[in-house]
């Protein structure tokens, strides 16, 4: 095997960042094809944290590429402040360690102030955005109007699009969002001094990666946020502006899907999600409020705490039937020691019906009604555990018993921050 995709299987925040940091250690490229900075990944290494949002995070090894597909929309202003921060802490010490598809769109200023006075003017309605402008760039995108990368080492190119963006958008941000219009020449210079710090990583990435897979070379493809805020397949309209499911590997990178062997879910143990929108196992008591503490569940990207409640499977199998898991890594284990018994969501009620499916409709979602099961948990610490037969009766039935519900066995099973907290029962390649 040499491709392997990582997913969410929940709405984001799953630990994708640990285990991609994880698998790392054995792959020769990471890439990232979807998403934008409205996502952040947590890393631990040698009791050190490093967040990343837009550089992928195999960055800490090396001799990784990094690859940063054409899918993804790139502020450029947090690339490069992602890439100071890291050689700062003797990281990411080559640009040959990254390489940015020319073809990636990018967040432009004026896309910031139109996602953040929208969510203004919804008021108690907003979607909980993060304000980063990932919708309004891959608006732009999809209306034929966006600015791409190689576009910032074609200065001439680059000024005719700006000043034919801000025609419009300069209008809508003084008499819509009632701001103050951007200044066009600023945002030109800027953009133009991006370019040519940029440029040493700005290429045909899906070229590359064509090589790297036809060269057996170990390709690890690195999902940002969760299947349940993809734009399609999500609860909709509380998603994100991109595709996040598996199958976009192949348009956020040009990759034939024939290319593409295993596909790891990563599932954390509980539930968590961000922002508004329905969230049928959500706990508002004192064990949500312990779980968010002992998980520390704030935002990597924001800040924001996140809601938590008991692990749903009746979301997570909806994300392995849209990605086709092969196996799922569970996160977090270590969180639910002392707690029992431990639940977990296997159906819904809705109108009098019990439904195993996610409901289309948002309203719906927000009145279904959990159908629990539940199980004893452990009281026994778990975090030196390093091998299954380790852990506790209770916490291996706790996994035995998800791998049961959802047909997918469970590849890799974490019991703590720190990246030796892993039990590695697949090797990935």
């Amino acid at each position: 095997m040499s491709t392997l995709i990582i997913v969410g299987t929940q709405w984001g925040d799953e630990g994708k960042g640990k285990v991609v940091d994880l698998l790392t250690s054995r792959a020769d490229v990471v890439v990232r094809f979807q998403g934008g900075n409205n996502a952040g990944h947590t890393l631990r290494v040698a009791g050190e944290q490093v967040i990343v949002h837009l550089i992928p995070s195999g960055i800490l090894y090396p001799d990784t590429l990094n690859v940063i597909g054409n899918g993804v929309v790139i502020d450029p202003s947090v690339l490069m402040e992602e890439k100071v921060g890291l050689r700062s802490r003797g990281y990411f010490l080559r640009d040959e360690q990254l390489l940015i598809s020319d073809r990636a769109h990018v967040i432009m200023p004026y896309h910031k102030v139109i996602d953040a006075g929208r969510e203004e003017l919804l008021g108690s309605a907003k979607i909980g955005t993060t304000g980063r402008g990932i919708g309004p760039a891959y608006e732009d995108k999809a209306a034929r109007i966006g600015i791409r990368m190689g576009d910032l080492l074609r200065p001439e190119v680059l000024r005719n699009r700006i000043a034919a963006a801000l025609a419009e958008k300069n209008f809508l941000i003084e008499h819509r969002f009632k701001k103050k219009p951007l200044d066009g020449d600023q945002i030109i210079n800027e953009y133009t001094a991006f370019g040519e710090q940029l440029a040493p990583h700005i290429c045909d990435v899906t070229h590359v990666l064509q090589g790297k897979i036809a060269e057996g070379r170990r390709v690890l493809f690195e999902g940002a946020q969760g299947t349940l805020l993809d734009i399609d397949h999500g609860t909709y309209p509380f998603v994100t502006s991109s595709n996040v499911v598996a199958g976009n590997v192949c348009a956020g990178t040009g990759i034939s899907p024939r290319k593409l062997e295993q596909i790891w879910g990563v599932v954390k143990a509980y539930s968590t999600r961000v922002g508004s929108g329905g969230f049928p196992s959500e706990l508002k008591d004192d064990l949500g409020e312990l779980i968010r503490e002992r998980g520390a569940e704030y935002g990597a990207t924001t800040g924001r705490p996140r809601r938590c409640g008991w692990l749903d499977l009746v979301v997570v199998n909806h994300s392995v039937r849209l990605n086709g898991l092969t196996g799922f890594v569970l996160t977090k284990m270590d969180v639910l020691t002392g707690i029992s018994p431990i639940k977990f969501a296997v159906a819904y009620e809705l109108d009098g019906k019990v439904i195993d499916r996610v409901p289309a409709d948002i309203n719906d979602l927000e009145r279904a009604v959990p159908v629990y099961r539940e199980l004893p948990g452990w009281t026994e610490p778990i975090g030196e555990c390093r091998s299954f037969d380790e852990l506790p009766r209770n916490a291996r039935h706790y996994v035995e018993t998800i791998e049961n519900l959802t047909g997918v066995p469970a590849t890799i099973v974490s019991v703590g921050p720190g990246r030796e907290q892993s039990i590695v029962r697949k090797p990935p390649f």
